[in-house]
């Protein structure tokens, strides 16, 4: 009998290819297929002496290849090329068989692509990888959803080739059906969050200072001993402290300012919407990216008066540090929120522990302080926001001082930090005693007769607003 395959990668792009590499480089007898053959004779050609691999030039042979029950990656583009490669081997495949989309889709679709599969016996999972290529190779960050039967069978394979902390694979069954994309997707909304902040860091320190990239490179890595290490803020001080080979001049220089996006951003701040959950850190990257890109609107906006600005002693260093540590704080309680409330919406019941402790190594938001956050959940699973732990309660205290005078500086200094204001906004909307949402219902009631709840009793209550003597009456009797 031929050698069969232990798992199938289909869709050999930079992360398919990469990750049916990782696979091989484990020990799995891996079958790849791609819609180009040319693509599967490279991957032959070039890294077939890194492990077993079985090349199919067809869907029908790819299939035949794997043994049962089969496992096979989809790695293609989100979207239409996901529904297209389903519906061209889910005919091929037996109830049992495990059909892994390993892109970023959205977990909507993910759901519903589970929903329909499930129906003939096929088992669908929705897997985040992160990590980029370079992840997708050496060990990723890996988010399976699906079945918890699913996992039983494909868990083992996916946290050998996950990253690992002390030996532990940062891969853990996360939910049914979409919970593995929609806690990838917060992942990356995380991700556009903690960005935007280095991003801001970077421009007080280069505006409002005046330091040159070098010069903050070099704040940078000093930053990253401490506890705001992280794989962002390490490639931070690389992309400063680059000169471009052809002009001289420093790399960020000659970069033009317009900051793209893939959608997932953008997804988590509709999600969040839907949620009714705050994201306001992640909403401001998104909003920054999207501004960025209206080359036009900046170009005539240029001339609108401004501060006469001044320049900050180089110790304003050290505010902007504790202004940016303290907002990451914030971006990343917002986004477990964010977890916590889709998995009461879904029914996933996830872990929020363990996803911090997934985040540790292997994806792009990885950092030190992941393990506290982890710890955190640990201690206690129903901590409302990350921001009452005891320790983050603390620190957040500690650094609010600075974070005002950084959010002042700016707005003095005419420098955009929305991730800054923002989060600072939040941080004081939360410990806020009474909000003015009080004023705005009495504003829903008085022109749409919205109704109001009171402090002092129970009951729904409307005002008469077009009376003179302003009855109010109880409008859930």
């Amino acid at each position: 009998m031929a050698q069969q395959a232990v798992i199938g990668v289909t869709g050999l792009g930079v992360m398919g290819r990469n990750l049916a590499r990782n696979f091989a480089r484990h020990g799995y007898v891996v079958a790849v297929h791609n819609r180009s053959s040319a693509k599967t004779k490279a991957l032959i050609e070039e890294f077939g002496h890194e492990g077993d691999f079985i090349p199919a030039e067809t869907p029908e042979a790819f299939v035949a290849s794997l043994a049962r029950p089969r496992k096979m990656v989809i790695m293609v583009k989100a979207g239409q090329s996901t529904d297209a490669v389903i519906e061209e081997y889910a005919p091929l495949l037996e109830p049992g068989d495990i059909l892994i989309d390993g892109g970023n889709a959205h977990f909507a679709d993910t759901r519903r692509r589970e929903k329909a599969l499930k129906e003939t016996g096929i088992h669908f999972v929705g897997v985040g990888i992160s990590g980029g290529e370079q992840g997708a190779l050496e060990g990723p960050s890996i988010m399976p959803g699906g079945s918890p039967e699913a996992y039983k069978s494909l868990g083992p394979i996916l946290e050998d080739i996950a990253a690992k902390v002390d030996g532990v694979p940062c891969c853990t069954y996360v939910g049914p059906d979409g919970a593995g994309h929609f806690v990838k997707m917060v992942h990356n909304g995380i991700e556009y969050a903690d960005m935007q902040l280095i991003a801001e860091a970077y421009d007080l320190l280069r505006k409002g200072v005046g330091m040159s990239p070098v010069e903050i490179a070099e704040t940078f890595r000093t930053w990253n001993t401490g506890r705001l290490e992280s794989y962002l803020i390490e490639i931070t001080a690389k992309v400063l402290s680059h000169t471009d080979p052809t002009t001289g001049e420093p790399f960020v220089d000659v970069v033009v300012d317009q900051a793209e996006q893939k959608g997932t951003g953008r997804w988590t701040v509709q999600a969040a919407l839907d949620l009714g959950v705050p994201v306001t850190g992640i909403a401001e990257a998104v909003f920054a990216r999207a501004l960025s890109g209206h080359v036009d609107m900046r170009r005539v906006a240029r001339g609108l008066p401004g501060p006469s600005g001044g320049r900050l002693d180089h110790s304003f260093a050290d505010d902007v540090e504790q202004a940016l540590y303290a907002s990451k704080v914030v971006a990343y309680a917002q986004g477990f929120n964010q977890i916590q409330a889709g998995s009461d919406e879904y029914g996933w019941n996830i872990d929020l522990g363990a996803m911090a402790a997934i985040w540790r190594d292997g994806c792009i938001i990885r950092a030190r302080f992941l393990d506290r956050i982890r710890a955190a959940y640990e201690a206690d699973p129903d901590v409302p926001t990350l921001l009452s732990d005891e320790r983050f309660a603390a620190e957040m205290g500690d650094a609010q001082d600075a974070w005002r005078d950084v959010a002042v500086a700016a707005v003095r200094g005419g420098i955009p930090a929305p991730g800054f204001a923002s989060s600072l906004a939040y941080y004081d909307a939360l410990r806020a005693e009474r909000l003015p949402a009080a004023l705005i219902q009495g504003q829903r009631d008085y022109f749409g007769a919205h109704t109001y709840r009171k402090v002092d009793r129970d009951g729904v209550y409307h005002v008469q607003w077009e009376l003179t003597d302003l009855p109010e009456i109880r409008s859930d009797v």
